[in-house]
């Protein structure tokens, strides 16, 4: 029986902003005003118990761990028909390259890079009727908590900055790999990546994913066992930019990042993690963050691998 509680202390202690040299996000105006000095962590476990510390209550811009999210939401609606617009392999290159989408045509090498993501965007918006709304309706149900809600400020901030975001959705709608109208296949990516969640709440609303598409609490099951199969293996192949190699090296679990400092990650059958840490290391990912997932399922000796 592993003691997550003890586990948790042990992580607090070892770990300190001191220890990391990045910067948080100052691309996104907003995300650059975050205190680098937070730092929470939350595991929620299949048997339903769960386990905290530090700012794991404290909501943050989950920016691409969202992607998840809208994935999951196109899948259900459209199966696999998402899989003729985007592919399945690791990038190996920045999650915002124009040069690779232009090597590759126009047809994103997964859904978690920008240019994915904005696909998956672009077929959320071309068959819902207010992809805000049921994105937002989506990760209520899944977190059962309706308060979660998008943040107008960061969403405003990455519209007035987010140019390359827009390069990279215009030049795939010159190839013919956007259907929809541009400016709201843009308002709905940045108000998806603005979402402000908790860790409480990441790890909450992951915990779907180690458990094959059933959410514990109602035991309703949201995503077919196939799907989750699908959207780990992605997560644990793609879902940390061009360092996903890295963290499957050096954590060994399927797993999504975001700019804003968050991550998400899930063992199988066993537990759903979310930490968040702002302080970004050269690749875009939580420096802290990986740290400390890494003596996660150090001292557990529980991974995927």
């Amino acid at each position: 029986m592993v003691d997550f509680e003890k586990i948790l202390g042990t992580i607090q202690e070892e770990m300190s902003y001191r220890d990391v040299s990045g910067k948080v996000a100052s691309y996104i105006p907003e995300l650059a005003k975050v205190d680098p000095k937070k730092f929470g962590m939350h595991i929620y476990c299949s048997d339903k118990n769960n386990y905290g510390f530090g700012d794991h209550e404290e909501n943050f811009s989950i920016q691409s761990i969202s992607k998840v999210f809208t994935l999951s939401l196109a899948i259900k609606h459209i199966g696999s028909k998402v899989w003729e617009r985007v592919n399945v392999e690791p990038s190996g290159n920045p999650f915002n390259s124009l040069m690779q989408l232009e090597q590759d045509k126009g047809v994103p090498r997964n859904p978690f890079i920008n240019s994915g993501a904005l696909v998956i965007c672009d077929i959320l918006v071309n068959i819902l009727d207010n992809p805000k709304k049921e994105l937002l309706d989506f990760v209520r149900k899944i977190t059962d908590n309706n308060s979660i809600d998008f943040n107008e400020k960061v969403a405003t901030s990455e519209l007035k900055s987010g140019y390359r975001n827009i390069a990279l959705v215009n030049y795939m709608k010159a190839l013919g790999n956007i259907k929809s109208d541009v400016d709201e296949i843009i308002d709905f990516y940045f108000y998806s990546c603005s979402l402000e969640m908790s860790c409480r709440n990441l790890a909450k609303a992951f915990i779907m994913y180690a458990n094959k598409g059933v959410i514990p609490n109602s035991g309703e099951q949201i995503l077919n066992p196939s799907t989750v199969k699908r959207i780990n293996a992605l997560m644990q192949t793609c879902g940390f930019y061009d360092e996903s190699g890295e963290f499957s090296f050096e954590v060994g679990l399927p797993g999504k990042s975001g700019v804003g400092g968050g991550i998400a990650a899930i063992h199988p059958q066993q537990y759903a993690v979310a930490v968040w840490s702002p302080v970004l290391n050269e690749k875009g990912n939580s420096e802290l963050g990986m740290k400390a997932l890494e003596r996660l399922t150090t001292l557990t000796g529980l991974s995927v691998f």
